[in-house]
């Protein structure tokens, strides 16, 4: 799947992850804020190998990649 599937399927609350990343068992979700948070704005996340949640954006090669796929 394309960038703009991928991200229609953050927004169904689904976690996203693409095939050329080097790093397996990585994926990127999609954190709505509520009002108990510190954050106002819905905001990206990578949860990488370790498990320690950080913020993420996507590079070129992410928004043109075309490996994108759901995680179940």
């Amino acid at each position: 799947m394309n960038f703009g599937e991928a991200l229609d399927a953050l927004k169904q609350g689904r976690k996203v992850t693409r095939a050329g990343w080097n790093a397996g068992g990585q994926y990127v979700e999609l954190q709505v804020p509520d009002e108990h948070s510190k954050m106002r704005r819905p905001y990206l996340f990578l949860c990488p190998v370790d498990g320690a949640l950080v913020p993420w954006a996507p590079s070129q090669s992410d928004v043109l990649g075309e490996d994108w796929s759901v995680v179940e």
